[in-house]
């Protein structure tokens, strides 16, 4: 039994002080005024008086690389990196080794997750050009969506017939999440770099080759297609500015299309490829200031629904190279909320909005039962931040398994303390209890 006493709750909206209980796996009672005496001699009491308590993170969007990469990242190493980063729910996706677009696939990558996974966690089931049967046989109790694929990335699970992706909208009983990229677009875009530089084509290029115009096409056809078939669509990684004309400013609960936007194209510009070469090349592209500049403004609309990572852990030697050398993707997960805690800094966004699209309406989106908020009788996965700590990344406190990442030399200004998950203290000022697992999210279909 918990007791965190005195912290500033950010929840629902609201920021107000008080003390929270922990029972076993759930959040036991909320205390506005003074706590019992006979709780604080009981409880193991955790002073939050300089803190922010949370709900804890839940991340729609990750890439564990389990099974098949284990040189890269496995659920054990990026949960360690998830937990110390305060997130506690993470959303695992399908382009792994075998890929994960059959049950079968899905339920043997369950158990691994089930074995490593020291945050709780569910998987996509990925669409192909012909495994629909497959998509229609998921359980929308345990499966949190179906990732589909308009243009190729890692894993190359691109689906590019037009009465697959017509069948998908049509008939799948999930969420569809969307990876909104137009290929016809980006090869032609590859031919024209090809042709000026051979195999030479600078990295700064990959902006221009994964274009903007090939996001808002695939985006736009996506967005007809789920008004066409009244789908439950969710836009991931959203890029640009002209792709936020496509949704409403709306709460969530009012929608059935949702976007998401990734911490990197909230950091990075076009302009950072001169510093950080390689290491910020990711699918979708980084795009231009102005893209960067856009996105940050719509975080206090309701445009954007969710912030999430697109965690994409690499070895560093195969970020080396010319364009179409290196590979895409960026190991974000342990960094998050500290970058967004900068941006409420900044002002870009309030704390309240925060926890709203980092915790709320990923629950909402997916109908995670009973997480995401704190709420009594609620699953306690809570995240407490100091809300004053001045530190600076390096390589030395990077959990993921690749042990880098682009975000080594940030100076941040807040600091997660403590995690928990299912009301265990999974993180501890640092510590880590590797012994502990998390749960398989359920979700209310």
């Amino acid at each position: 039994m918990y007791l965190i006493k005195d912290a500033h709750i950010v929840n629902e909206g609201r920021v107000f002080k008080a003390s929270v209980l922990i029972k076993d796996d759930k959040i036991d009672s909320i205390f506005k005024a003074d706590v019992p005496e006979s709780i604080i001699q009981s409880a193991e009491l955790i002073d939050a008086s300089d803190c922010w308590l949370m709900p804890g993170v839940i991340d729609d969007h990750v890439h564990f690389r389990d099974p098949g990469f284990p040189e890269k990242a496995d659920f054990y190493s990026e949960t360690c990196a998830a937990i110390a980063g305060g997130v506690t729910s993470v959303m695992d996706m399908p382009n792994t080794n075998p890929q994960t677009t059959s049950i079968h696939n899905w339920e043997d990558k369950m158990n691994i997750a089930s074995d490593k996974s020291l945050c709780n966690y569910a998987l996509y089931l990925g669409a192909t050009n012909d495994n629909l049967s497959d998509l229609l046989q998921a359980d929308p109790t345990k499966v949190c969506g179906i990732k589909l694929f308009l243009g190729s990335s890692t894993g190359n699970m691109l689906v590019e017939k037009k009465d697959a992706i017509e069948n998908i909208f049509a008939k799948s009983p999930l969420l569809i999440a969307v990876h909104a990229e137009d290929e016809e677009i980006i090869q032609k875009n590859r031919l024209h770099f090809t042709n000026l530089y051979a195999d030479k084509i600078p990295i700064e290029f990959h902006t221009s080759i994964r274009s903007a115009e090939a996001c808002f096409k695939a985006s736009a056809m996506a967005v007809e297609l789920a008004h066409k078939y009244n789908s439950r669509l969710h836009l991931a990684h959203i890029s640009t500015e002209k792709e936020l004309a496509l949704f409403e400013n709306k709460s969530i609960d009012k929608k059935r299309i949702s976007s998401e936007v990734c911490v990197n194209y909230l950091w990075f510009s076009y302009k950072d490829y001169e510093k950080y070469g390689a290491k910020i090349k990711c699918n979708p592209s980084i795009k231009t200031e102005t893209d960067k500049c856009a996105l940050l403004n719509a975080l206090s609309s309701d445009k954007i629904d969710v912030i999430a990572t697109d965690h994409a852990p690499h070895l560093l030697s195969e970020k080396n190279g010319y364009c179409m050398q290196a590979v895409s993707g960026i190991p974000s997960v342990q960094f998050s909320l500290p970058l967004m805690m900068e941006f409420v800094k900044r002002g870009n966004i309030s704390i309240e909005q925060l926890v709203t699209k980092m915790c709320h309406n990923p629950a909402k989106i997916f109908n995670i039962e009973k997480r995401g908020f704190i709420r009594k009788g609620y699953k306690a996965d809570l995240t407490i931040v100091r809300r004053k700590e001045l530190w600076r990344a390096d390589q030395s406190c990077v959990l993921s398994k690749c042990a880098w990442s682009p975000y080594e030399g940030v100076e941040f200004t807040t600091k997660v303390a403590y995690t928990f998950v299912n009301g265990r203290k999974v993180f501890d000022n640092g510590k880590i209890s590797n012994t502990l697992r998390g749960e398989a999210l359920c979700f209310n279909a």
